[in-house]
């Protein structure tokens, strides 16, 4: 695998992790760096993880994860994109402490890199593949364009709030919708 494959390769894993990231940043009253580079690490270092972890399970599992990977994105990210429009309703006086939780942080994180964990598996059945930086690229791929995905929602989520959390809520399920789709082989 070429540098500019692995890279494209990465791009394409990272972005569910970037319109999730997007998401997040909606949630952010005012940008906050700490946060920010939170979403962005979890994003990065599951993106990183999935992959190390396909290629131990290897091919014997493969089947089995490709039966259920796209049920188990699909219900995670509907989850929480219904949970991001139901809190768009609320009043802005109400806080919600739980938008930057370990539990949604880790959830989302999961849910956007079931992908990776197939593409892991893949890495165990080509000859000649460096699992470790392949891995390693995906990660930092991820994380970069996290970290802008955050930026870019709260950017956007400064003007009208509300609004932009339902988007954004849609657009998890959207992707989770896709992500089924695509794994029932509806489409390609």
């Amino acid at each position: 695998m070429t540098i500019a494959e692995l890279l494209f390769l990465s791009v394409g894993l990272a972005a569910d992790a970037f319109a999730a990231s997007v998401c997040r940043g909606l949630a952010m009253k005012r940008l906050d760096g700490r946060r920010a580079l939170l979403v962005a690490a979890f994003f990065g270092v599951f993106q990183m993880l999935m992959p190390l972890l396909g290629w131990l399970l290897g091919s014997s599992f493969s089947e089995r994860i490709g039966a259920w990977d796209h049920w188990i994105a699909f219900l995670l990210l509907a989850l929480i994109g219904g949970k991001m429009i139901r809190d768009s309703f609320a009043g802005e006086e109400e806080a919600r402490p739980d938008d930057f939780s370990f539990r949604t942080l880790f959830l989302l994180a999961v849910a956007t890199s079931i992908d990776a964990l197939a593409v892991g598996v893949t890495f165990a059945m080509v000859e000649g593949v460096d699992v470790l930086f392949s891995a390693s690229v995906i990660g930092i791929v991820t994380f970069l364009l996290s970290l802008c995905g955050v930026l870019i929602g709260n950017r956007f989520g400064d003007r009208n709030r509300g609004a932009a959390e339902r988007i954004g809520g849609a657009i998890l399920i959207l992707i989770g919708l896709k992500i089924l789709l695509e794994g029932l082989g509806l489409i390609k």
